[in-house]
């Protein structure tokens, strides 16, 4: 126990600070400390919300996820037709990884920069590489600015879809966070359908300039209410002496560090030492040289037997131990405390993130070619049919916001979803071939979503609430960064079994077929549907590709047991009125000391 000394200010009870018993454990005293001043000001800013402006503000989210769900639904198409005009279409393998990797360890510096200034200045600034990136993508020369654009715009891209978590974590209390949360995927419902549509009009009336373009229009329209909302709120809360005085009590040091006019050089220098500069470079790099030999190895020459493929990854899982060793010993503010590593909570949702996108990629990544060969079905329904486990992730993700906000408990929600994803995932051992039904192979995908749903929604809020608000951003970026990491580790795996093992089928079901046309075939999806159905050559492939899917299959269901267990390890927070469950605070960042308020909160069952 340790007794306040900022006499400035008063406890709930009216006695002054100075003689008030701290209720705070030494370690809450630590995580409150640890907060930035982008978390003092939102929690000042909800000080300051009415009832009009709250509203605002969820209308500036609802905005800022339509067009979110709307990019990803359309402008992936364009990149093809950008790359072609400069004859450059071989490089959009290059460009996606870029873009990946970008996506992946953006997600922290993002988190911190919003910690460290505000969430309107981190909204802003996302905006701004936004629509740089859409400029310089739309007005584009040569494929290298094409390309240029492309990182730019996903530093937007991933921005805006860790911040409107993290806004959403910061407005909302544990028992609507996952409804909330559900609700910014509903626009995929939607645009599931129509993006296909606007993108294809786009094609055919205009060109791929204007389909980036319009973003660089739509975007700023789109956020500005959101983002003149939040500074509307953070300048009435400065003005006010909120801010102020919430600093003042977690961090009095700092809060009259930050008053004081001191050098250029000893700001930049305190700058630096709020983001972890050094922590995130290294995990930026640790992160990016580990995805590159992950996603390059099946293109680059002699793939893992090149040496700079297996430079890079070593290099890569040195960097995460010098990261590591820096967080531990010498970051005054880590990006990954050392709690963190403490909490089961955090580990739970970190590895089920990760093994659920290493079993989704290793079905999903060659799904769309070989459903196209399999099946007879016209484009629009394959389309369709790739599009159906993002619905039913999008509806049973808003069915399990609906069940926390009723039951204030997500573990064995979590467990169940897992469990039919499980059951999806391995059905599709049963359904993969060409002779089983649609309805069959239309069910695995829904039952995936369906459980894919449950376990997404309920993983974020319980890694959130196992964290005091100082924490949620950050925590946030890394569960997202590590599911990344997931996902290319499942795309690298289905890339390896699919180079080593189709080769091998092909030869088998089509010995007739000299080695240069198996290779045209293996090689081109069109070669192989220019034949019809019960075509030999046609039906060869087919059991070339049940075969190769069957070991992506195989291996898919039996990783997905993995999450199912680590579900297991997660404590079940009880999900009330409070920001977190591990701390007696409201969305202000006010403490509740009374009896009568922490009986409230029954806690974790285990």
């Amino acid at each position: 126990m340790s007794l306040k000394k900022d006499s400035g200010s008063f406890t709930g009870s009216g006695v002054p600070d100075d003689l008030a018993i701290d209720p705070r454990t030494a370690q809450e005293v630590e995580e409150e400390q640890d907060a930035h001043v982008g978390v003092k000001t939102v929690e000042a800013a909800e000080k300051v919300y009415g009832k009009y402006s709250k509203w605002f503000l969820f209308l500036g989210l609802a905005l800022a996820s339509y067009i979110y769900s709307l990019d990803g639904s359309t402008t992936y198409t364009y990149l093809a037709y950008a790359t072609s005009t400069f004859d450059k279409h071989s490089l959009i393998s290059s460009i996606q990884v870029a873009q990946n990797i970008i996506i992946a360890v953006g997600k922290p510096v993002i988190a911190k920069f919003a910690d460290v200034t505000s969430r309107g200045t981190a909204y802003l600034a996302v905006l701004i590489f936004y629509v740089i990136g859409y400029i310089v993508i739309a007005s584009a020369q040569n494929v290298g600015a094409v390309a240029a654009g492309i990182i730019l715009y996903a530093i937007g891209y991933t921005g805006l879809q860790l911040l409107t978590q993290v806004i959403i974590a910061d407005i909302t209390t544990l028992k609507w966070r996952g409804l909330v949360s559900a609700l910014t995927s509903a626009p995929f419902i939607i645009n599931a359908f129509v993006g296909a549509n606007i993108s294809t009009q786009v094609l055919e009336h205009s060109n791929w300039r204007w389909g980036y373009g319009m973003f660089a229009i739509l975007i700023p329209i789109s956020l500005s209410p959101l983002i003149v909302t939040l500074f509307w709120a953070e300048q009435k809360a400065k003005k006010l002496g909120l801010v102020d005085e919430a600093l003042r009590r977690a961090a009095p040091d700092y809060a009259a560090s930050i008053h004081t006019q001191a050098p250029i050089t000893t700001r930049i220098w305190r700058l630096m030492e709020q983001m972890d500069l050094v922590g995130l470079v290294l995990v930026g790099a640790a992160v990016a040289l580990i995805l590159l030999p992950l996603t390059l190895s099946q293109t680059a020459s002699h793939g893992w037997h090149n040496a700079s493929i297996i430079a890079m990854l070593v290099i890569g899982i040195v960097l995460l131990f010098v990261f590591s060793v820096w967080e531990t010993w010498f970051a005054k503010r880590p990006v990954v405390p050392l709690r963190f590593l403490r909490n089961r909570s955090f580990i739970g949702a970190a590895w089920i993130g990760f093994f659920d996108f290493v079993s989704f990629y290793l079905t999903n990544t060659y799904l769309y070619s070989f459903v196209l060969v399999v099946k007879p079905w016209s484009l629009i329904n394959v389309t369709y049919f790739t599009s159906t486990q993002t619905v039913a992730l999008t509806v049973f993700g808003i069915m399990a916001g609906v069940i926390m906000r009723f039951t204030h408990r997500y573990k064995w929600l979590l467990f169940t979803g897992l469990c039919i994803r499980l059951l999806g995932v391995g059905l599709m051992i049963h359904t993969r071939g060409a002779n089983s039904s649609d309805a069959e192979i239309v069910w695995t995908q829904l039952l995936q979503g369906i459980g894919g749903g449950f376990a997404s929604v309920t993983t974020q809020v319980g890694a959130q609430a196992s964290v005091p608000h100082a924490d949620v951003a950050v925590i946030t970026a890394i569960v997202l960064l590590w599911t990344e990491i997931g996902g290319s580790v499942g795309s690298a795996i289905a890339g390896a079994v699919w180079a080593n093992v189709m080769p091998e089928k092909l030869a088998k079901y089509l010995p007739q077929l000299s080695e240069a046309d198996r290779s045209t075939l293996f090689g081109s999806i069109t070669s192989v549907t220019e034949y019809p159905r019960g075509n030999p050559i046609r039906e060869g492939v087919i059991s070339a590709y049940d075969d190769t899917m069957k070991i992506l299959c195989i291996a898919a269901t039996c990783i997905s047991v993995i999450p199912i267990l680590f579900s297991l390890i997660m404590p079940d927070w009880y999900l009330g009125d409070k920001q977190n469950a591990v701390d007696s605070t409201d969305l202000a960042g006010e403490r509740s000391s009374t009896e009568s308020e922490l009986s409230d909160r029954p806690g974790r069952q285990d």
